[in-house]
């Protein structure tokens, strides 16, 4: 438990930060500057699709539905990939993580990395998917709803959807991830033993394919694999190989592989993979081979060094770890209420007759695979309103259900929901 405190003690500052940033780029920044600039199959729509992609706090599941909506409101196929790889390595609240525990370069090299990694997947699938790389026709303004939303509120009200998003709904995405990130450091920090990685300290190449074989199917977001980086660093993991497991863990895993196979193709998957394998290994043999080793020491053991220090900073950082913990707790809490409520309101809605649902109107329940977070949840509400016949949806994230109401066909809900790389079946009632 010690070693998790101090983790999170070190990092809350920071990760409070980044939340927050998160939070004012969700509001402020239109989605119509996304869309405006990824159609085309030509580099500069791969490259703003990984530059527009890296600040972004998206998880890898989280970036699914979002590329999906890029990729159907007119995005090359290129530049989706682009954003699918850049999206979920970096983050403006996990570069700040970053360089919290790892140190500046660390902070700047994953960014870096994310880019060219990103570049080069998306422009392989323009030159070898030229055929199958024209941009699809936007179908109208669906994904404006929530700037048109935005641009009618007050400052005041938009900074508090800003803090909410960041402090509450982000929380809610990848708190529960968080925390497995520090216990996972905590127990690799108690239980692996010192010696364990120097085994492989004069083969960094092996302990990378290693690294990857286990990183690649996992979920790691980007925030969290920072402290399980950071605890096999001081048992030894070289510097290099650390990035590899920051780079691939949150680029990938096993729901992401299978969403691209099914939207994107085969072949655009094997890009995606191999650009993610390649630059990993590429960044940290050249990190290992060819940068100061003095570089790339967590900025932890520094800040541990000096644990004398003032203690305005020493009552800062607790204050904050107390605010964070308070904030994973109200989240995880809504979690189960959020759950609780949905499922008495998706019983109400099959049990009563609603004044303003037309007689005509059923209410219907959907099984949902793949969603994992909120932005996957928004996703879905979002492609099921757009349905012929929709009249309301209830998306119950914790319960993986979307309940319908209206005149649509089943057909339509199942393949809207396809389109952006889910799975919907009938609920069947036990």
């Amino acid at each position: 438990m010690e070693q998790v405190f101090y983790l999170i003690n070190e990092m809350s500052p920071f990760l409070l930060l980044g939340f927050l940033l998160a939070g004012l780029m969700h509001v402020f920044v239109p989605g119509q500057v996304y869309n405006r600039y990824l159609s085309g199959g030509n580099f500069r729509a791969v490259l703003y699709a990984a530059l527009f992609g890296i600040p972004l706090p998206l998880c890898s599941c989280g970036v699914l539905p979002t590329a999906m909506s890029l990729r159907r409101e007119g995005a090359s196929k290129g530049a989706t990939v682009s954003f699918l790889i850049a999206t979920p390595q970096t983050g403006i609240d996990s570069i700040i993580a970053t360089y919290s525990l790892m140190g500046l370069p660390f902070a700047i090299m994953r960014p870096i990395a994310a880019l060219f990694t990103s570049i080069l997947g998306g422009q392989a699938v323009n030159i070898l998917e030229n055929e199958n790389n024209k941009p699809i026709e936007p179908k109208g303004n669906r994904n404006h709803t929530k700037d048109s939303e935005n641009a009618n509120l007050s400052i005041i009200k938009r900074l508090g959807n800003a803090l909410q998003y960041g402090f509450v709904d982000m929380m809610r995405d990848i708190g529960k991830w968080l925390i497995i990130g520090l216990v996972v450091a905590g127990l690799i920090t108690v239980f692996v033993p010192d010696s364990f990685f120097m085994t492989f300290a004069d083969k960094p190449l092996l302990s990378m394919l290693l690294v990857l074989v286990c990183a690649i199917p996992m979920y790691l977001c980007a925030t969290g694999s920072i402290p399980i980086a950071v605890a096999l660093m001081l048992k030894g993991l070289s510097p290099g190989t650390a990035l590899v497991l920051l780079m691939a863990g949150p680029a990938a895993n096993v729901a992401s592989i299978l969403v691209i196979n099914k939207v994107l193709g085969k072949k655009t998957l094997l890009i995606y993979l191999a650009s993610i394998i390649s630059g990993a290994i590429l960044f940290g043999l050249g990190i290992d081979y060819f940068l100061p080793r003095k570089w790339f020491i967590p900025s932890i053991l520094n800040t541990s060094a000096h644990c004398t220090g003032t203690d305005s900073f020493q009552w800062f950082n607790l204050c904050c770890t107390i605010a964070l913990v308070l904030l994973l707790i109200n989240a995880l809490t809504l979690r189960f209420r959020v759950r609780k409520e949905t499922s008495c309101s998706q019983s109400s809605c099959e049990n009563a007759h609603c004044d303003n649902i037309t007689a005509l109107s059923s209410t219907k329940i959907f099984d949902i695979e793949g969603m994992r977070c909120i932005h996957c949840a928004k996703g879905v509400k979002r492609a099921v309103a757009e349905v012929d016949g929709v009249e309301s949806v209830i998306v119950n994230l914790e319960g993986k259900q979307a309940t319908i109401t209206g005149t649509m066909s089943d057909d339509d809900i199942i393949k809207a929901i396809d389109k952006i790389g889910f799975k919907a079946t009938n609920h069947k009632k036990e």
